[in-house]
């Protein structure tokens, strides 16, 4: 993630659509050839990809084009096509423009808008080349908006692996001031799917296990997520723990009956608790303890 804090004025981005409904069999094969030798491998990835689908009524469909959603190579052989359709042309024709691509998105770092007008131009060709073509929606050009970009474009943050980047207040500690600056954070979308999970662990009505026991089980959940998207801005983490420990407040006013009219007095249980035993949830040995009132 660290690839994706600007070090220059736009971000060029691209989400490449087709490949797995039109992709020509041709061209993927050919791009096969050049990383699978095994004869036995090639052999039934070409009857994969020709193999009828069946439909839900019984009906037989024959495909000579793509591969079928869903199926368990499917991203293998995309992620192999796109090696060769961007990875490999990009570093070919535009060794100075530092890039990245996770699946079937991808962004480049360009310098100004002229350069990133020509790069879609030259991407949208190549695409076209190998019979692919970029999202029309997803596809944009981004304006790196921070301290010392200060021009009005009409997109200035975008969202790519979980992240939403923007512009964003940020504290030099140095100098002690606060400045603009283009950086990531969890994106709303993360958020919203993060506590989506927790709210479907039911911990609020399991009752018979202990708080021990939810930590336990959620920990390695809540590391997870603190260790991705805590990497940069984590304050931007504090709705989803905070989320988590309300959850824990209705938990324990349903397993204490002296807490079940009580939700202060529950709160407060819960906020002395992080405080005696910090170690007992990941986000609490953070000092993320806040969020019980």
């Amino acid at each position: 993630m660290s690839l994706l804090r600007p070090r220059c004025g736009f971000y060029e981005l691209n989400h490449a659509t087709s490949i797995l409904t039109q992709g020509d069999h041709s061209l993927l094969l050919k791009a096969l050839e050049k990383d699978v030798e095994c004869e036995w491998a090639m052999l039934y990835i070409k009857r994969w990809l020709t193999a009828p689908l069946q439909m839900a009524d019984g009906t037989l469909v024959e495909r000579n084009r793509g591969t079928p959603q869903g199926g368990v190579i499917s991203p293998v052989l995309a992620n192999l096509f796109l090696h060769y359709t961007f990875d490999v042309w990009m570093n070919k024709h535009y060794p100075g423009v530092p890039w990245c691509r996770y699946a079937d998105d991808g962004l480049a770092h360009c310098r100004t808008e002229q350069e990133a007008l020509a790069l879609m131009a030259a991407l949208d060709a190549r695409f076209a080349q190998c019979q692919l073509q970029m999202h029309p929606d997803k596809t944009k050009i981004v304006y790196c908006k921070d301290r010392d970009r200060k021009k009005k474009y009409p997109v200035t943050q975008f969202d790519f692996l979980g992240y939403t980047f923007r512009p964003r207040l940020a504290k030099n500690s140095k100098r002690n001031i606060m400045f603009v600056s283009f950086t990531p954070a969890v994106s709303n979308k993360a958020v919203k799917a993060m506590r989506q999970t927790t709210r479907k662990r039911n911990f609020r009505n399991l009752t018979d296990l202990s708080l021990a026991d939810i930590a336990r089980s959620y920990n390695p959940v809540l590391r997870g997520w603190l260790q991705y998207y805590g990497k940069f801005c984590r304050s931007a983490m504090y709705p989803v723990f905070r989320h988590f420990n309300m959850t824990l407040v209705a938990w324990a006013r349903k397993k204490y009956r002296r807490f079940k009219h009580h939700k202060t007095r529950a709160c407060m249980f819960l906020d002395q608790l992080a405080t005696k035993q910090p170690h007992l949830f990941v986000h609490w040995q953070k000092g993320m303890v806040g969020g019980f009132a």
